[in-house]
């Protein structure tokens, strides 16, 4: 009997142990595998394993970017908090054209077409470049203004424009780290998107204290040192992502001669990217307008947020790498032809994303304090966040299966059913919400995390309901 045989290594835990192990080094070395015919178990653990890897470092950085500010004080902490109303528009559209490429990229790769994947991408990566213009310019000649708009402090007004003009001015790395990645996980090449973020968080966290509190003859920069650390990290990854796209990968490679622009493929790409950043720019000015009603409470209200947003961030990354397996799955089966299998793929991710946000959740609730406390140690603060991950704690379980059926919509090409979801969710309920309970009622932030957790509750269970009706099998890319 061969000692792969699934009898022999159930019955030898040996040799069990060396099959488990053979998958991990496989799953972050990256194969060739058809994630169309190779067993659902392992497709899975093939993408979700370099995915989950992938995100949890880039939370990770967040985080630890997010500490290293808080030695600044609140006002500093306000300032990234501040700056990241604006980087997630920018976000909205990286994030939304990610998920268009992704789709299209995995569309082609299930249907065995390789050369038009490569096309796919290169049109891409030509929107991301130009998308990112209008953002640094704005960031770079109103970036004061654009401060005062948000309600900052004098502090952050005094030393905060130079991050928000890096941060904004040099969007064009965010926009290409976004896309490529996608380009990646599209075709199948998650390791390769892994071993990227692995390299330009790496480097973050590691210029980070350098240029934030200097070291040597390198000045302290304070916080705007935090954003030069980002753009180099970025930067060098984004060179990566070219470099090896053009090398060529496990998946896809890009040709010399497909590198110019094809304008159908072009606006192919921008229509389907059309439900992806509609559906992130709903998401995210809901966010700014809550951020914008926590200001008028106060710097240590942003702060507070800031710092469990980052918490959140952290946690929510491995089943958001869970959820992207399941879109790249779902998108290469449908090119495939196998909805079924596209369909098995969800559920079964969706059930490990839900134990692991049940875990996260019992964390959450027992020790808020303490997880705040490692960041900061003004009282004002600790108790504003402390309260919100305990908020939090109560329909994390929900964000697991939120995550996983709106990338199987996104995976599927369908991007205007999670759209027309989160206007409904965000603007008509969240914001009015948080709006009368902070301001009107006086509740202050403590309204603002209730409304959330009513919306984001209420929109978890609602796109689940509409996905187990299979309408997204039939969505066209």
């Amino acid at each position: 009997m061969s000692s792969t045989d699934p009898t022999s290594v159930a019955a030898d835990p040996a040799a069990h142990h060396r099959s488990l192990w053979r998958e991990l080094r496989d799953a972050i070395r990256g194969t060739g595998a058809d994630y169309t015919k190779i067993p659902l178990r392992r497709a899975v653990f093939l993408l979700a394993v370099p995915m989950v890897l992938e995100l949890v470092l880039e939370s990770t950085f967040a985080v630890v970017d997010i500490w290293f500010v808080a030695r600044l004080g609140a006002s500093a902490v306000a300032t990234v908090g501040l700056t990241e109303t604006f980087l997630f528009l920018l976000y909205s559209i990286g994030i939304g054209l990610a998920m268009a490429v992704t789709a299209v990229v995995a569309r082609r790769t299930g249907e065995g077409d390789r050369p038009a994947a490569a096309v796919s991408a290169v049109q891409a990566i030509w929107i991301a470049v130009l998308a990112s213009l209008p953002f640094a310019v704005a960031g770079i000649v109103f970036a004061r203004e654009l401060l005062q708009l948000m309600g900052a402090d004098e502090w952050t007004l005094t030393h905060g424009v130079r991050y928000l003009q890096w941060m904004l001015g040099t969007n064009v790395v965010i926009m290409l780290l976004f896309v490529c990645n996608a380009i990646f996980r599209g075709a199948g090449d998650a390791a390769v998107a892994m071993r990227v973020l692995w390299v330009a968080n790496g480097l973050n966290i590691v210029l980070d204290p350098i240029l934030i509190f200097g070291l040597g003859p390198i000045p302290a920069l304070g916080v705007e040192g935090a954003a030069i650390a980002t753009v180099i990290g970025r930067g060098v990854g984004v060179v990566m992502q070219l470099w090896i796209l053009l090398r060529g990968s496990e998946h896809i490679r890009v040709a010399v001669a497909q590198l110019a622009l094809k304008a159908d493929t072009f606006w192919h790409i921008v229509r389907t990217s059309l439900g992806g950043i509609g559906q992130m720019i709903v998401a995210m000015t809901a966010w700014i307008f809550l951020m914008r009603i926590l200001a008028a409470i106060g710097s240590e209200a942003v702060a507070g947020a800031t710092i469990a947003i980052r918490l959140m961030m952290f946690t929510l990354m491995p089943a958001w790498g869970m959820s992207n397996a399941a879109a790249t799955l779902v998108g290469q089966n449908l090119g495939a032809g196998e909805p079924g299998r596209a369909e098995a793929s969800v559920w079964r991710i969706g059930w490990y994303n839900m134990v692991f946000t049940v875990a996260v959740s019992v964390v959450f609730f027992a020790f808020p304090r303490e997880l705040m406390g490692l960041f900061t140690a003004e009282r004002a603060v600790v108790d504003i966040g402390a309260e919100w991950l305990r908020v939090l704690s109560y329909s994390y379980f929900v964000y697991g299966w939120w995550m996983v059926s709106v990338q199987a919509f996104n995976g599927a090409g369908d991007t205007i059913t999670p759209t027309k979801i989160n206007f409904v969710f965000f603007w008509l309920i969240q914001i009015p919400l948080a709006w009368l309970l902070a301001l009107q009622l006086d509740l202050q932030a403590t309204g603002v995390f209730w409304a959330v957790f009513v919306s984001e509750t209420s929109v978890g269970l609602f796109t689940l309901w509409l996905f187990s009706r299979g309408r997204w099998k039939t969505a066209r890319v």
